[in-house]
């Protein structure tokens, strides 16, 4: 856990304390090669080390295949799903493919039959437009036709797809508003397609502001030296990362040491900066 990740908690539990909501401990470990051992247990003690509980969980994303199974044979029966045995290298390699925020969308290859059937294929959703628009609670209206491209819902290897893996987990776990990093704005189109090809109800969205590193790269986990583990063991407190954080969001006026408690009664996510926050090592 990093202090973006922290941010977004924080927001998170806000929202829910606020308002009297309940909130999902999700460990999203369905890339399970590239999972460390240990990972699920530390994201835990970090919450919990900020003061930010959670009401149901950790509910692990490696044990839902029945579902995810479940809803790709509804999507499979509904004539929305086709095998593509076209590489990441093919796709881009085409020069005509149009980019989005994502890189280059696929243009649709393999939707009339396979073009390489000897290779494992990945599973596609047909995505067809326009796509749809919606309105974040953060980041205002994302505008319909927006995003495109058919996308997976199962690799080659058998991984699922974070994009219907996270809509089956919201829809089965009854989750009404969603919480997450900007990067994640534009993922939400083809999210809100799966819910409703699902027959599922679409939640709300806010999309928070990433951190960033005073070159503007975004945090992620290889940034291990501002990791909440190794800020706390340089003598951090938690009163001090939940007052830098607090004043990043805009909830208060400087960034003195407070506990997450005390933000609640105050707390407006209309008031809330969605700008990037830059994130500084040493301070």
């Amino acid at each position: 856990m990093h202090p973006g990740h922290a941010r977004t908690a924080l927001l998170t539990w806000l929202q829910a304390r606020k308002h009297g909501g309940r909130i999902v401990m999700r460990i999203e470990d369905i890339d399970r090669p590239r999972v460390v051992p240990g990972s699920a247990d530390e994201i835990c003690r970090d919450h919990e080390w900020l003061g930010l509980d959670w009401d149901e969980g950790p509910q692990f994303q490696s044990s839902h295949d029945d579902s995810y199974e479940r809803a790709l044979a509804r999507l499979q029966g509904a004539g929305l799903v086709y095998p593509c045995s076209c590489s990441r290298q093919e796709i881009a390699d085409i020069a005509s493919a149009p980019h989005g925020d994502e890189g280059p969308r696929y243009p649709g290859t393999c939707r009339n039959g396979a073009t390489n059937p000897e290779r494992a294929p990945a599973l596609r959703f047909r995505f067809d437009g326009p796509s749809p628009g919606f309105k974040d609670v953060l980041c205002g209206p994302f505008p319909e036709g927006s995003a495109g491209g058919d996308f997976v819902l199962r690799r080659a290897d058998g991984t699922w797809a974070y994009q219907l893996a996270v809509v089956v987990d919201d829809a089965e776990a009854g989750i009404t508003e969603v919480v997450r990093g900007a990067d994640l704005l534009s993922s939400t189109p083809r999210q809100i397609a799966l819910y409703r090809a699902l027959g599922y109800p679409v939640p709300g969205f806010a999309h928070v502001g990433l951190v960033v590193d005073r070159e503007g790269a975004r945090l992620s986990t290889r940034h291990g030296a501002t990791s909440i583990a190794s800020l706390r063991g340089a003598g951090r407190s938690a009163e001090d990362l939940i007052g830098e954080l607090a004043f990043s969001l805009g909830l208060t006026k400087t960034a003195a040491p407070i506990r997450a408690h005390e933000l609640i009664s105050s707390f407006d996510m209309s008031k809330i900066s969605h700008s990037p926050f830059t994130w500084d090592a040493k301070g």
